[in-house]
């Protein structure tokens, strides 16, 4: 984790799909925000308590239901907007007034945290990714020694490749990968180690990555 004064990153696995949960913020005024609320929202307002956490947030990767299922749960307790790419397909939004739409390199602050935005399109057309320093919050986007699939509506292989080979691959290669699953016996990876050990980051061209993600 990069050296930023007063960050606080936690990382919760929840639910029968091994999702990583995270919350995000300013340790000193405990202002946070929760990316990817989903399965049991009652432990993560426990956990807001119990930490005495500010929440003034949610932030949402992707639309799938595995990703936001509890945003209403924490919503019913705490009005707050809920930050969705705006390129997201309407059909996996999350509906209501909280919704906001963001838009690729907008930055949401919490104090001297600075929350960027990255659209990272392929998973869904509207998958992003949240950076912190040198911290990426990546979904479903790129996983430890993997990367969502693109079979599913709004998926597409080719945009993937881009957002993995243009767009996370030139990030610095002491960024610190947080996926959006437990899939792997690490939580946490340097994207230096994955562009060695991650076979979706060692492909010559996009027809290999193709070939390579279609197949599997």
């Amino acid at each position: 984790m990069s050296n930023i004064p007063n960050l606080y990153l936690k990382q919760i696995e929840l639910g029968p799909m091994n999702n990583y949960i995270y919350i995000i913020g300013n340790s000193e005024s405990r202002e946070v925000m929760i990316v990817d609320p989903a399965w049991e929202p009652e432990h993560l307002k426990t956990i807001l308590k119990n930490e005495n956490l500010s929440i003034k947030g949610l932030l949402i990767t992707h639309g799938h239901p595995d990703h936001c299922n509890g945003v209403s749960g924490i919503l019913d307790s705490y009005d707050v907007p809920v930050y969705v790419s705006k390129a997201e397909a309407s059909f996996y939004k999350p509906i209501g007034e909280n919704i906001k739409n963001v838009l690729p390199g907008d930055i949401l602050s919490l104090g001297n945290i600075n929350i960027e935005c990255i659209h990272t399109p392929g998973h869904t057309p509207g998958s992003q990714c949240f950076k912190v320093g040198e911290n990426l919050i990546s979904g479903d986007t790129l996983f430890l020694d993997g990367c969502g699939r693109c079979d599913l509506p709004g998926g597409n292989v080719e945009d993937l490749y881009k957002s993995l080979y243009n767009i996370i691959l030139k990030l610095p290669f002491s960024t610190t990968l947080y996926p959006g699953h437990n899939y792997h016996h690490l939580k946490k990876d340097t994207l230096e180690n994955q562009s060695e050990t991650n076979g979706y980051l060692q492909c010559s061209n996009m027809h290999e990555f193709v070939h390579t993600r279609m197949k599997r």
